[in-house]
Parts: structure tokens; C-alpha cells; sequence
């Protein structure tokens, strides 16, 4: 018998992409950090211990499982259904696929990791703030990767200029609801592209094309061969002065997955990737701040991007 840190997917989600309890300014601890140090090293302490577990191991499943024993059953269904998908689709993009076409039948903001539609919401918006932030304006152009049912692309779409969104998806069931959602929030006017893709060659879209490249929750689902062909490939449609934004699971511990479909990488792997392809990679810390338990990194062909 075993369970992970990761919620069961027929139940309430707070670990997928919701706020973090571990996560520093985002859990009980808050206030306490505001009025003294036994807070903030408090929040430090659980902070360093989640960025070291290994969610693979057996003791930490064990315990796990012990702590929140209503997650046991919920967690093995989904143990089972993962194995026999693996059975079916041995290469992981078909795998995956299968795995959100049965997130979807069920429920299409838990399929890209929301608890629920106030949750879809705020992680939307959150993605949205923080790129505008960052200077994405109406002229832009952006490529999202994993668009999904478009938790923020409904927003990025509503900001640019028409035309300058086009979203990918390994689902097809997923990009359906993505059609969904542009009648819901009325943006047939904006003509977003939504296409449905079986890699990340990127081969079809354009060369020096791209101001944003963005990627939410991702990475954190794929094995490093499929991050190093996306990587390998991304450089070649982004603008010089462009960036690639993701993020990803970061474990300061040892690399691990679980299940197949949570993967948990250390930073500098992730950076020296990068490098392999010649492009410049930065960890994000400004994205710490903000209420979410995976980590942020941008590439980029220049060593300072910059919008224009």
C-alpha cells in the first residue's frame, strides 16, 4: 500500500498546483512570520524539508499514507489506471495524452491541476499578472505550451492583439475544451490559434517568431528527454530578445518521479540543459514570492531579454 504527495485525482487537489502549506507566505505560518523570527524559520524549515523529501520513497509513501489515510484508495485507483495507460501507450507523450483525455471526462479544471473553478481562476490570473508584469503587452506575440483548457490563455488571448496567441496541446480532449472556453469568454474575435501537437519540435510554427514563450505546469509532468527536445527546438522561434517561461517541480534533494507523472528536477539540471542548447537560463525569484508550490525558470538567446 502506498500514497503520494499528490492528492488523488477523483478528490479535492490542494497539492497539484494550489497553494503550498509548505511554501513560504502561502500556509498557517504567515502571520507568525510577520511578527517575529520563530515564524519565518519555522516557514524556512518546512520550506528546506519539501524541497529535500523524496516523494519516490517508500518510507515517505508509508508515512504519507498514515497521515491521510482517506487518500490510500482514491490514490491506488489511480496507481492502477496510471499502469495500465502505461501498458497501452509505452512512449510518454501517448501516455500523457491518455492520461488527461481521463482527467477530462472527469473534470477539465482538475485535468491542468485545479481543485476547482475558483481555483482555475486565480492560478489563471496569477500567471496572467505576473507576465504583464513583466512587460507582455498587446503587440506581443506568445506561444503557449500546454495550453490546456486555457486557465490563463483566456486572459492572455482577451490582452493581446488578435492573431498574437497560439496555444499546443498534446490532448485533444483537452484543446475541445479550450474551444469551450473561448465562446464562454466571448473571444472569437481575438482568433487565437489552437493547435494539437505530438511533440515539442515546434517544426510547424515559424522561425523568430515569438516574443513569450510560456510553459505553467509542464515540466513538472515530463521526463527529461521530452524538456530537452522542447529545449532544444524553442530557441529557433523565439525572438532574440524574447524569453521562454516554466515551471517546474524543483527538488533540492535527489532527482525522482512518481507515478510517471509527477517529475521532480534540481534547478542547475535544468539550467545546464539549457545551456547544452545555447541559450541563457535564469531561476525566477520574484515567482517564490507568489502563493505556488512550483518554481519558475526563463530562457532565453539573449543574456538579458527585454520586451519591446
Amino acid at each position: 500500500m502506498a500514497a503520494t504527495t499528490r492528492p488523488p485525482a477523483d478528490g479535492p487537489d490542494p497539492d497539484a498546483d494550489g497553494p503550498d502549506p509548505d511554501a513560504a507566505g502561502s500556509g498557517p505560518d504567515t502571520a507568525a512570520a510577520d511578527n517575529g523570527s520563530r515564524g519565518v524559520a519555522g516557514t524556512a524549515a518546512r520550506l528546506h524539508r519539501r524541497l529535500v523529501v523524496d516523494r519516490s520513497r517508500l518510507g515517505h509513501r508509508v508515512g504519507y499514507a498514515l497521515r491521510h489515510p482517506g487518500r490510500v484508495l482514491p490514490h491506488l485507483r489511480r496507481a492502477a489506471r496510471d499502469a495500465w495507460l502505461r501498458h497501452r501507450h509505452p512512449d510518454h507523450v501517448s501516455y500523457y495524452s491518455a492520461v488527461m483525455a481521463s482527467d477530462a471526462r472527469r473534470s477539465p479544471e482538475a485535468a491542468v491541476g485545479s481543485a476547482n473553478r475558483e481555483r482555475w481562476l486565480a492560478l489563471g490570473k496569477m500567471q496572467y499578472d505576473y507576465l504583464v508584469g513583466h512587460g507582455l503587452r498587446p503587440h506581443h506575440r506568445m506561444l503557449e505550451i500546454g495550453c490546456g483548457n486555457l486557465r490563463a490563455g483566456r486572459l492572455f488571448i482577451a490582452h493581446l492583439d488578435a492573431g498574437n496567441y497560439h496555444g499546443i496541446d498534446i490532448s485533444p480532449d483537452i484543446l475541445l475544451h479550450a474551444h469551450r472556453t473561448v465562446a464562454e469568454y466571448d473571444l472569437r474575435e481575438k482568433l487565437p490559434h489552437l493547435s494539437l501537437t505530438r511533440d515539442l519540435r515546434l517544426e510547424f510554427l515559424p522561425s523568430d517568431h515569438f516574443d513569450v514563450v510560456h510553459a505553467h505546469s509542464v515540466f513538472s509532468h515530463s521526463p527529461l528527454e521530452v524538456i530537452d527536445e522542447c529545449l532544444a527546438h524553442v530557441g529557433r522561434v523565439l525572438k532574440p530578445e524574447g524569453f521562454f517561461d516554466f515551471t517546474f517541480d524543483r527538488t533540492e534533494g535527489e532527482e525522482h518521479q512518481v507515478l510517471r507523472e509527477d517529475f521532480y528536477y534540481r534547478t542547475e539540471t535544468l539550467v545546464a540543459l539549457a545551456r547544452r542548447h545555447g541559450l541563457h537560463a535564469r531561476f525566477m525569484d520574484d515567482w517564490e514570492r507568489l502563493p505556488h508550490k512550483q518554481s519558475k525558470i526563463r530562457i532565453a538567446r539573449s543574456p538579458e531579454p527585454r520586451l519591446t
